[in-house]
Formats: structure tokens, sequence, C-alpha cells
């Protein structure tokens, strides 16, 4: 019974370790060791910040510009069949309680789409909303939480609504976004 105990202990005091140091505040986690990314493979600079979005492992990552804050959100990405766009944008839009409007291939899809809907409970664009240059395309927040570390019909990525504002702080119109 004593060696089952100390098992126990073990496995939970390994998980403990485990665990430890991911949350940050916000919500974001830091990435283990071996999930580690490096701006300087996807970046040739932090100028004005650094957005990376990994749609395999379905995550956001953020680095300042003085490389001082670095933060990783679970996200829920588009199916890479309907995104054909890869590569670098910038944000050159910041909205804070967003009116969602449905793209024309959704309106095509479903034509008993609402034309839009305001901020609030039920909008599909969350809190928050960043533009990219590509025409169509945000990272926004979710009023669907399940959604966060899926796979989405739709060209946007998600965030949960507390890790959007939080992005949102972090950024500015300018800041750099790559999609790999």
């Amino acid at each position: 019974m004593q060696k089952l105990n100390l098992r126990r202990r073990g496995i939970l005091s390994a998980a403990a370790a485990a665990f430890a140091g991911l949350a940050l505040a916000g919500g974001a986690r830091e990435a283990p060791a071996e999930e580690t990314t490096d701006w300087q493979d996807h970046f040739e600079t932090l100028e004005h910040g650094a957005v990376l979005a990994d749609l395999r492992q379905r995550v956001v990552l953020f680095w300042s510009e003085d490389g001082t804050v670095r933060r990783r959100y679970p996200a829920a990405m588009p199916d890479t069949r309907a995104f054909p766009r890869l590569g670098g944008t910038r944000i050159i839009r910041k909205v804070e309680g967003p009116t969602w409007r449905p793209t024309p291939a959704m309106r095509a899809r479903d034509p008993e789409l609402p034309w839009s809907l305001p901020p609030g409970p039920g909008n599909p664009f969350g809190t928050h909303a960043l533009h990219l240059e590509w025409q169509h395309y945000r990272i926004h927040g979710t009023h669907d939480p399940a959604t966060i570390g899926g796979v989405t019909a739709h060209g946007c990525i998600g965030l949960s609504n507390a890790h959007i504002a939080e992005l949102f702080a972090h950024t500015t119109v300018g800041t750099q976004v790559r999609l790999v």
C-alpha cells in the first residue's frame, strides 16, 4: 500500500511539474520547451511585433517588438482546403465590438444568413477583431468557445474572447502576421 501511495505521489508530482509555469495572465500559456517556436524562423525582425498562426498546431503565437512579451493561444483554425492563403500579411485595422457580416462565399453556401450581426452575444466575431490585409480574413474572438482547438469552415482564425482581448491590447496596426 505504501508503494502505491509513493507511486501516486510521484505521478502527481510529475504531472504538476509538467504543468508548472504553463498558465500566464489572461489565460495564455507558455509553450513547453519541446513546443518552443523561435520568431526568427518566420520573421526577419520584430518591428511592430509579430503574430504567427500555426494552422497545423492550431495555435497563435505573439512576440512583442522588444521581444520581452511572448504569448501562445489555442485557436480555431480554418480548414486548409478552404483557406488557400498562407504566408505573410499585416494587421490593417483593429475593431473592438465588431459587427459581423457574412462573406459572399458564406452567403452563397447559406442565403438565409442575416446580412449582419451587431456586437454582443451570438456575434461570431466575439468581442474583438484584427483585420488582415487579405480581404475577409480576420483574427477574432468567438461566441462559441467549443470551436477553440478545432477546424472551422470559414477563413478566419478564432480565439477565446479573453485571448483576443489580450492579443488586441498587444498588437498595433502594422503588426506583421504569418500563417503557416
